[in-house]
C-alpha cells in the first residue's frame, strides 16, 4: 500500500514540472503530510503488535492437550501402580513416573533434591504408612523475582486394593496430577521460546493425602522454599468428572478458599477466569457453613495454616468417589483440560504480574 503511495506520487511530481506550479505545491504538501500520517500509523501499528504480543496476556497461545491429560490419567490410574497407597509399591512406582516426566521435560529439579524427590520418614506418618514415602517435586526459576514462589500441587496417592478390588483414583487424584504435568509442560514450553516466568514455580506432588495430608503438611514443615516467601498455592484436586449438579453445564469447576486470605487473588481469578475459558465458579462449598468443610480436607489447608492464599479446584464428587469404579475411562477429557487452562492462564497471571499477590490483614477482618 505504502508502495503504491509513492509511485502515484513520482508520476504526480513529473506532470507538476510541466508548469501548474501552484497547484503542484498545495498538492504535493498535502500528500506529504498523508504519507507522513500512514507512517505514524504503520508505526503505532507495530508498536502495538509487539507490545501485545508481550504482554501478560499471551498466555492465552498456550492450550492443554486432552491426549497428554488421557495419558497421564491412564498411567497413574492403571492396574500397575495399584491405587498407590503411601508406603506401598504402588506409590513408589507412581512417584518414578511423576520423576521421570519431569527429568525428560528438562525442568529443574529442586537443590538438594536432584531425584525430583523429597523423602518422608515413616515416623513422620504415626503408624499410618507401612514405610516411607515421597513428595514429588520440580522446579522453574523466576527470571525477575526468583525468591518468590507459586506452589502448585496435587496428591497422586490414593487408597491402594482391597481384597481383590483396585481402588484406581483417576479422578482422585490422577486427574490433578495430570493436570499438574501438562501445566508443567506449557510453562516449559513458554520458557523454551523466551517467555520465562517472572516468579519461580514448583509443582508439587505429595503423597499421604488420603491419610491425613502428611505429604503437604511434611513439606510445609520442611519447605523446599521458605514459607514466607511462597506467594500463593493452588491445589488441584479431582478436576476430571462431572457431578450431579452440572450435568447439564459441564464447563464449571467448584473454587473453596480463593477469598480465605487475598481479595486480591479473588479477584485476579475471576478476572482471568472471565477472560479466558469463562467457566462457571461455583463457591457452593466455600460456605463456612458447608456441612463437607472440604476447605480443611485437602493439601492446600496446610499452606493456608501457614498464611499463605490458596485456591482449590474441585469438581465435586460422584457415585464412583473412594470406590474401585474411578476408572480413567469416566473421566471427562474435554471438561479437564479446560479447567486445567484456567489453572494454567491463573498460575500465569499470579508469576508474571507486576505486583505481588496481596495477602489480607487479618485485624480488619
Amino acid at each position: 500500500m505504502m508502495r503504491a503511495g509513492l509511485n502515484t506520487l513520482n508520476v504526480n511530481i513529473d506532470s507538476g514540472l510541466n508548469g501548474q506550479n501552484d497547484t503542484f505545491v498545495f498538492w504535493l504538501i498535502m500528500n506529504l503530510l498523508m504519507l507522513i500520517k500512514m507512517k505514524k500509523i504503520f508505526l503505532f501499528l507495530l508498536i502495538f503488535t509487539v507490545i501485545a504480543c508481550s504482554s501478560g496476556q499471551s498466555y492465552t497461545g498456550y492450550t492443554s492437550d486432552e491426549n497428554n491429560l488421557k495419558q497421564h490419567v491412564s498411567k497413574l490410574a492403571s492396574a500397575e501402580f495399584g491405587g498407590r497407597k503411601t508406603g506401598e509399591k504402588g506409590q513408589k512406582l507412581a512417584a518414578a513416573y511423576l520423576a521421570d516426566y519431569y527429568l525428560n521435560l528438562k525442568l529443574e529439579a529442586p537443590a538438594g533434591h536432584a531425584d525430583y524427590q523429597q523423602i518422608i520418614p515413616l515416623e513422620f506418618f504415626n503408624g499410618k504408612s507401612k514405610d516411607s514415602a515421597e513428595n514429588v517435586v520440580a522446579f522453574i526459576k523466576g527470571s525477575k523475582y526468583p525468591d518468590e514462589v507459586l506452589v502448585i500441587s496435587s496428591h497422586y496417592d490414593h487408597l491402594g486394593t482391597k481384597g481383590e478390588d483396585i481402588y484406581f483414583g483417576a479422578d482422585d487424584d490422577a486427574s490433578g496430577n495430570a493436570a499438574l504435568m501438562e501445566i508443567a509442560r506449557l510453562f516449559q514450553k513458554a520458557k523454551m521460546k523466551g517467555r520465562h516466568p517472572d516468579r519461580s514455580i514448583l509443582f508439587l506432588h505429595v503423597s499421604g493425602e488420603e491419610i491425613g495430608l502428611f505429604g503437604s503438611k511434611y513439606y510445609t514443615s520442611h519447605p523446599i522454599f521458605p514459607l514466607e516467601k511462597t506467594i500463593a498455592n493452588l491445589n488441584v484436586d479431582m478436576v476430571g468428572r462431572i457431578d450431579d449438579k452440572h450435568q447439564n453445564n459441564p464447563d464449571y469447576v467448584y473454587l473453596i478458599g480463593s477469598d480465605k486470605l487475598s481479595k486480591d487473588l479473588h479477584n485476579l481469578s475471576e478476572k482471568v477466569n472471565k477472560e479466558t475459558v469463562n467457566l462457571e465458579l461455583d463457591y457452593t462449598y466455600n460456605d463456612e457453613k458447608d456441612p463437607n468443610r472440604y476447605y480443611y480436607r485437602s493439601d492446600h489447608y496446610n499452606f493456608a495454616k501457614n498464611n499463605i492464599p490458596v485456591i482449590f479446584y474441585f469438581n465435586g464428587t460422584h457415585e464412583d468417589y473412594h470406590k474401585p469404579t474411578d476408572t480413567a475411562d469416566k473421566i471427562n477429557y474435554e471438561a479437564l483440560a479446560k479447567r486445567t487452562n484456567l489453572i494454567f492462564y491463573t498460575a500465569w497471571e499470579i508469576v508474571n504480574r507486576k505486583e505481588q499477590i496481596a495477602v489480607d490483614d487479618i485485624t480488619q477482618k
